[in-house]
C-alpha cells in the first residue's frame, strides 16, 4: 500500500486524465478500452477498480504473460505502451482475500475473483498496402461499359471495423492517352477497374495494345489526412471471338435425333453464361455453357422459313458483358404440302350462245411450299361433269387453272352443270373443288299471242272501275322464269285518254285489262285497243313480227244513269230579316241520259226555304231572325224524272248575317244596393248589360253619363270590359239619400242602337264593418214610420176588442168554475 497521502492523490488525479476507462461492464467482470501507442508517463493508470475492497490480502493477478499490467491499490496500471496489431486484446484474472471491516475481529475470509478484459484501442498507424507487388490484368475487345474485367486488392492492418481500415481506390493516371485519355474507370470501393462509353466504343488492340494505370489506394475513407499507397496496373488488350456466327440453313422436318448442334459462340474473356433470345417456340433452340446451340425439334418451313436468334452473354451475378451476336436459321424446304384450292366450291355463268373458247372462271390452287422450287409447280385437271351428257362441253387449262368452253353451242344443254377440278403438284400431292356453270338463257325468242284478235267485250257503263274487261297471253318460249321469258304489254292505241290500264302477272305472263276511269256511252260507246308484247331486255337474235301484236276490240253498253248534281255541297249566306220569296241559290244539274229532273228539299222541319221542282231555286219563304238560329243546314234531292230510283242528292248551309236590331239592356236587380259616404275608396256598383246581337254589333258596350254637370260630377263610370262597368262617386260625400242616375248603354255598331236607363242608387253612411246604419230619404209615394206605428197600433187594438168580446160570452154560456179539462177545451174553441 502507499506510505503517503501524495500518491494517492497522484493516482486519482491520472486515473481523472485518462479519456479512455471505461465503467464496468456486467456482473463482477470488468471491460477496459485502452488506446495503443500510449507515449506519457509509466506506470500508466488505467482505471479504478470498484470491484477490489480498500482492505483485502493475497493479491493474485494471471493472464499477463509478459508483465505489463499491476494492480496498485484499488488502481490497475501498465508499465508499458501496448500495440493493437501486436495484441488486439488481454483477459486478466483477480483474485483475492477481503479483510474485515473491524481491526479487532480476525475472522477468516473466503477468497474473490473478477475478470479484468483490457480492449486496445486502435489508432491509425498503417499504411494501406497493395496485395500484389505486380498488377496485371486484360481486357477484351467488345466488352461493355461498366463491365469489371479484373480488381485491384489492398489491405491495411488497421481495425477493420474503423474508419482506419476503410479504403477507397482511385484511377491517376492513364498511359497512353490513345484513343481517349478517360478509357478506363475504377470503382472506388471494390477497385474493379472497367471500360467507360468511350473506352468500350473506341478500344482498339492494333491502335494501342497495352495500357499502364497510376492507381491510388487511401485509408480513412479517402479523407484529407488519410494514409494512402500509389501502384502501377498493366492492361493487355486482346482480340474477342464474340462475333455473330454464319447463318445456318436446316432442312425442315429433319429426322432426328434430337438434340442437334447447328452453331457455336465464345466468350474468351472471363467466365460467362449465354442465353438465347428471338421469336420462336420455347425450348426450339438452346445454348449449352460451351456455347453450342441446339436445335430441339423438326421445324415447319410454312410456320416460319427462318429465324433471327440473339444470343446474350452474361456474366454469373445477370449483367451483360457484351453485345448480344445474332444467328440466322434459314429454314429449307420439302415438298409436304397439297395443293389447295381457297374455297371448295366456285359459281360461274356462261350464256346459252357463247361460242367455243369463251373463258368461263379461272381457279387457282395454292401450295405453301417454298415458291423458289418446283414444288409449287401446280397442274389442273377436269375429272367430272354432271350431268355427264354431253360430253365435251367445259375444258380446264393444265397450267393455268382457265375454265372455258369447248362445244360448239350450249344451246339445248342443260340448265347447270357441276364440274370436279382436281389441283396435283410434281409429288402427286392433290385436292379438288367443284365448278357449279349455270347456262344463263339469252332472249333470242320474242313472245307471241295466240291469236291476231279478241273480243269483242261487253261492258256496260255502269261498271265500277278496276273491273277486268278480259286477260290475253303472249307465250315465250326462253326460259321460265328470266329476263328473257318476261314479257312487257303495252297499248300502242286506242286507248288515247287512258280509260284502260293493265295489269301483268309477272308468275305467268298473263296481262289483264282493266278499267281505270268511268265509261260514258254517250260519249264512247266502242275502243279498238292495239296491244304489243316484248321483253324486258333486247332480244340477241331474231326481231319482234306481227305474231307480238294483238287488237282488242270493246263494246260499251248503254245504262240509264241518274242525275248528277254540279256540287256536292252548297254554301248560302242570307241577311237576318230579308224580305221572303228571294231566290238565294240554284242548284245545278243534269241527267246523262238527258231526262228531266225533279228537285226536292229535306230536313226544313219548318218550312223555312222551297225549292222548285225543276228550276232547282232555293228560296226563303218567311224572314229569318239569326238570334234565333243563325246557321240552317237540309238535303237536295235531285230525281231522274223517268225513274224516281236514280236519284242526287247534295247538301245545303245557310248562314244567316247579323243584323243590328237589338238594343243593349241593363242586366240585374240593384235595388238592394248602397253606395257609402263619405266615398270608401274602390267601392262602387258593378253594372252588367247585354246585347242580343253577334259581335260584330253587340260586340263591346259603352256606358255613358247623361250630358248634365251635376251628374258627372257626383258620379263616375269606369269600363270592366266589353259588357260590365263601374259606377261609383266621383266626390268625396254626398249626403245620405236614394238618387237616380241617368246613363246610356250603346253598342259597337254603325250606327249604334242605344237604351237610357234612370237608376236609382242609396247613397248612406256606413259603419266601420260597411253596413248601411242610416236610413236614406224615403220616395214620395212610400210609408213613413209614424204611420207604420200608428197602423201596426190600430191593429192591436182591434185585436183585444175581438178577445174580451170573446171571454165575456164564454163566462155566461158557462157559470160553473171550469176545471182544467174545460179551460182547455174553450181555449180550443177559441
Amino acid at each position: 500500500m502507499a506510505d503517503s497521502g501524495a500518491a494517492p492523490m497522484l493516482i486519482t488525479a491520472l486515473i481523472l486524465a485518462m479519456p479512455y476507462t471505461i465503467a464496468p461492464c456486467s456482473g463482477a467482470n470488468v471491460k477496459i478500452g485502452v488506446p495503443e501507442n500510449y507515449d506519457g508517463i509509466f506506470p500508466w493508470y488505467l482505471a479504478k477498480l470498484t470491484n477490489l475492497p480498500s482492505n483485502y490480502t493475497d493479491l493474485v493477478v494471471s493472464g499477463d504473460e509478459d508483465g505489463i499490467f499491476g494492480i496498485d491499490g484499488q488502481f490497475l496500471y501498465a508499465t508499458k505502451p501496448l500495440d493493437r496489431e501486436k495484441q488486439p486484446s488481454y483477459s486478466l484474472q483477480v483474485s483475492f482475500r477481503p479483510l474485515p471491516v473491524l481491526q479487532n475481529i480476525r475472522t477468516s475470509m473466503h477468497r474473490q475473483s473478477f475478470t479484468i478484459e483490457v480492449c486496445v484501442i486502435d489508432k491509425n498507424d498503417n499504411m494501406p498496402t497493395f496485395k500484389k507487388e505486380t498488377m496485371r490484368g486484360s481486357v477484351q475487345l467488345g466488352l461493355l461499359k461498366g463491365i469489371p474485367f479484373m480488381q485491384v486488392e489492398a489491405m491495411d492492418r488497421d481495425d477493420r471495423s474503423t474508419a482506419h481500415a476503410e479504403l477507397r481506390f482511385s484511377l491517376m493516371e492513364q498511359t497512353p492517352r490513345i484513343p481517349s485519355s478517360q478509357m478506363f474507370s475504377m470503382d472506388s470501393i471494390t477497385g474493379e477497374v472497367s471500360l467507360t462509353e468511350e473506352g468500350s466504343s473506341t478500344l482498339d488492340p492494333e491502335m494501342c495494345g497495352r495500357y499502364k494505370l497510376q492507381v491510388m489506394v487511401k485509408d480513412m475513407a479517402g479523407k484529407a489526412n488519410a494514409f494512402f499507397t500509389t501502384g502501377t496496373v498493366t492492361v493487355e488488350v486482346t482480340g474477342n471471338t464474340w462475333a455473330s456466327p454464319d447463318p445456318v440453313r436446316l432442312q425442315e422436318n429433319l429426322p432426328g435425333p434430337y438434340p442437334i448442334p447447328i452453331s457455336q459462340v465464345k466468350w474468351s474473356g472471363s467466365q460467362a453464361e449465354y442465353s438465347l433470345e428471338g421469336e420462336f417456340p420455347e425450348m426450339l433452340f438452346t445454348i449449352s455453357r460451351e456455347g453450342v446451340i441446339y436445335l430441339n425439334a423438326p421445324l415447319d418451313r410454312e410456320t416460319q422459313d427462318q429465324f433471327l436468334i440473339s444470343i446474350v452473354v452474361e456474366r454469373p451475378d445477370g449483367r451483360e458483358i457484351a453485345k448480344p451476336v445474332e444467328l440466322r436459321v434459314m429454314v429449307g424446304d420439302a415438298n409436304d404440302n397439297r395443293p389447295t384450292f381457297p374455297q371448295a366450291q366456285y359459281h360461274a355463268v356462261v350464256k346459252e350462245l357463247a361460242a367455243r373458247g369463251t373463258e368461263i372462271l379461272t381457279v387457282q390452287a395454292a401450295d405453301n411450299d417454298d415458291p423458289k422450287t418446283d414444288n409449287v409447280r401446280i397442274f389442273y385437271r377436269l375429272v367430272g361433269q354432271i350431268p355427264e351428257s354431253p360430253r365435251a362441253l367445259f375444258r380446264v387449262d393444265r397450267d393455268s387453272g382457265v375454265i372455258s368452253v369447248q362445244a360448239d353451242s350450249m344451246e339445248g344443254t342443260a340448265p347447270q352443270y357441276t364440274l370436279t377440278i382436281t389441283a396435283e403438284d410434281a409429288k402427286g400431292l392433290n385436292s379438288s373443288c367443284t365448278v357449279v356453270v349455270t347456262v344463263q338463257d339469252e332472249n333470242n325468242n320474242p313472245p307471241a299471242f295466240a291469236q291476231h284478235e279478241y273480243g269483242p267485250f261487253h261492258v256496260p257503263e255502269d261498271a265500277p272501275l278496276a273491273t277486268t274487261v278480259t286477260s290475253v297471253l303472249a307465250r315465250d318460249a326462253d326460259v321460265r322464269g328470266g329476263d328473257s321469258w318476261q314479257v312487257d304489254y303495252c297499248l300502242e292505241s286506242g286507248n288515247e285518254e287512258e280509260v284502260f290500264m293493265l295489269v301483268t302477272d309477272k308468275q305467268t305472263n298473263e296481262v289483264s285489262l282493266v278499267l281505270s276511269k268511268v265509261l260514258d256511252f254517250e260519249r264512247e260507246s266502242e275502243y279498238i285497243l292495239v296491244l304489243s308484247a316484248q321483253n324486258p331486255v333486247p332480244l340477241v337474235r331474231g326481231r319482234y313480227g306481227p305474231a307480238s301484236t294483238a287488237t282488242v276490240s270493246i263494246y260499251v253498253d248503254d245504262i240509264n244513269e241518274g242525275p248528277i248534281l254540279s256540287q256536292s255541297h252548297y254554301e248560302v249566306t242570307v241577311r237576318e230579316g230579308e224580305e221572303p220569296g228571294r231566290v238565294i241559290a240554284t242548284i245545278r244539274g243534269y241527267d246523262p241520259d238527258s231526262h228531266p229532273i225533279r228537285y226536292s228539299l229535306q230536313g226544313d222541319t219548318k218550312k223555312y226555304f222551297s225549292i222548285g221542282k225543276y228550276s232547282g231555286e232555293l228560296k226563303t219563304v218567311q224572314a229569318l231572325d239569326r238570334e234565333e238560329n243563325s246557321t240552317y243546314t237540309m238535303e237536295v234531292i235531285a230525281v231522274d224524272g223517268r225513274n224516281s230510283s236514280l236519284s242526287a242528292s247534295t247538301l245545303v248551309t245557310v248562314h244567316i248575317l247579323d243584323v243590328n236590331d237589338n238594343s243593349p239592356v241593363l242586366v240585374g236587380d240593384y235595388s238592394w244596393k248602397y253606395l257609402c259616404t263619405p266615398r270608401w275608396e274602390d267601392q262602387a256598383l258593378v253594372l252588367a248589360s247585354r246585347d242580343s246581337d253577334g259581335p260584330q254589333h253587340g260586340g263591346r258596350l259603352n256606358f255613358s253619363l247623361r250630358s248634365d254637370a251635376t251628374v258627372r260630377r257626383n258620379w263616375k263610370l269606369t269600363p270592366i270590359n266589353d259588357t260590365h262597368t263601374n259606377l261609383s262617386l266621383n266626390i268625396p260625400y254626398l249626403a245620405p239619400e236614394v238618387y237616380t242616375v241617368p246613363f246610356t248603354i250603346s253598342d259597337s255598331s254603325s250606327p249604334p242602337r242605344s237604351t237610357f236607363i234612370n237608376l236609382p242608387v242609396t247613397v248612406c253612411t256606413c259603419n266601420v264593418r260597411g253596413s248601411c246604419k242610416i236610413a236614406a230619404k224615403p220616395l214620395e209615394g212610400m210609408p213613413t214610420i209614424q204611420s207604420a206605428v200608428g197602423i201596426l197600433l190600430g191593429t192591436f187594438a182591434v185585436i183585444g176588442t175581438i178577445l174580451i168580446i170573446t171571454f165575456v160570452r164564454l163566462s155566461y154560456q158557462n157559470p160553473k168554475e171550469p176545471n182544467e179539462t174545460n179551460q182547455e177545451r174553450a181555449l180550443l174553441k177559441i
